[in-house]
């Protein structure tokens, strides 16, 4: 379906935010500079309220509607923060910091709630508030719950929020969601082995810590294959090993790290007591100590059913019914848009980046042929949401 020329005409300028945000990355909460750029331009659209420092670096923006009074709030969130990766692209508008890129494509997620942000104050046709978040750390930490924290839902009365994140393969114009749980939860294990050293000719005087580590990276993957319903999904990557420092010594211990991805939160008890017992286990049978960390990250990122079906229903509008996935599978990466779901209902949806490199890959780059169709959507969803 074709963009609306009131739209369209602001694919350039999104185009030139996006780019100028896409040179000057930041990282976490260290987002001061694209704050400013984002808060600059709120004021300028003629926002009712601009907010800045909220959950530290955040920026709010509010838009009243000229269709009624009304006490209604919908939020709308983008997030602003980049990745410490060396971008490896020749674009004449790449990353100007070493070290940092937009690998993720939050520099488009921002352009695209701005231009919306502008469309919404320029025309005003709703009634009550068109909250747009913007939003630092959502790449680790947790900004999201500290917008949260710092009031964001209470303050600005925000009944119902939504978010969007562009997906590379997923053809431009196009959107997928479904309801429930469409990303995991995402939570990090340590285990730190203490074996009994010495010398790698005479192994039977010791407790050899590798081979203990191994027993217990290959014994977490039945966690997935044995304890779990077949029909859930649970994910425990061992990333990392470290262990020894010579060829002829065994160590005295050995420390892994890594992930565990569940889409239950009863799938994510059971595997946390599951690695507990498989590593204290398998070192004292061995004559060992195996201590665990496990470290909750972002929860699963649950949509709530009527929203699910009513932004499914504004994308339908914006781009028809055959480029619209309402049941698309779930994705075990994380996002911490989930807090904002446990606060509010809402809904989270993908939006096409076509045939781009995948996320957080150094190649990668948010193609600005998707700016429209985000735009669209956000307008659509507040005028439809808040219709008079």
């Amino acid at each position: 379906m074709p963009i609306p020329p009131a739209v369209q005409h602001l694919v350039a300028d999104a185009q030139i935010w996006r780019r100028d945000i896409h040179q000057n990355p930041e990282l976490l909460y260290d987002v001061e500079l694209t704050a400013k750029y984002v808060a600059d331009r709120l004021s300028a659209f003629g926002c009712d309220e601009v907010k800045t420092s909220i959950g530290r670096t955040g920026v709010v923006g509010v838009i009243r509607g000229a269709k009624g009074a009304s006490a209604r709030a919908i939020g709308l969130r983008a997030d602003m923060d980049a990745l410490p990766i060396e971008e490896a692209t020749n674009l004449p508008y790449r990353s100007r910091i070493p070290g940092k890129m937009h690998a993720c494509g939050h520099d488009g997620h921002t352009a695209m709630l701005l231009g919306a942000a502008r469309r919404l104050a320029e025309t005003r046709n709703f009634a009550g508030n068109a909250v747009v978040i913007f939003q630092p750390a959502e790449e680790g930490g947790a900004g999201a719950m500290a917008m949260i924290d710092d009031g964001l839902m209470d303050r600005f009365g925000i009944e119902e929020v939504y978010g969007m994140h562009n997906w590379p393969a997923l053809p431009i114009g196009s959107f997928m969601l479904r309801q429930g749980p469409v990303m995991a939860a995402a939570d990090e294990i340590t285990v730190t082995i203490e074996g009994q050293g010495g010398h790698a000719a005479m192994p039977h005087q010791c407790v050899d810590p590798v081979v203990l580590g191994a027993q217990i990276v290959l014994a977490l993957q039945t966690i997935a294959s044995r304890n779990v319903d077949p029909l859930d999904a649970c994910v425990v990557s061992v990333t990392r090993f470290e262990a020894g420092a010579a060829s002829n010594i065994i160590p005295q211990s050995a420390w892994l790290n890594g992930t565990v991805r569940t889409l239950q939160a009863a799938t994510r008890d059971l595997a946390e007591k599951r690695i507990r017992e498989i590593a204290a286990g398998l070192a004292a049978a061995a004559g060992g100590t195996a201590r665990v960390e496990y470290r909750r990250g972002y929860p699963a990122t649950v949509n709530h059913a009527a929203q699910t079906e009513f932004a499914a229903k504004v994308a339908r509008k914006v781009v028809g019914e055959s480029r619209v996935d309402s049941n698309v599978a779930p994705v075990m990466g994380a996002e911490d848009f989930s807090f904002m779901l446990e606060a509010r209902p809402g809904a989270f949806i993908f939006l096409g980046n076509g045939d781009s490199a995948k996320l957080h890959h150094p190649a990668y780059d948010f193609n600005d042929a998707a700016l429209p169709y985000g735009m669209s959507y956000w307008v659509e969803l507040v005028e439809t949401a808040l219709a008079p």
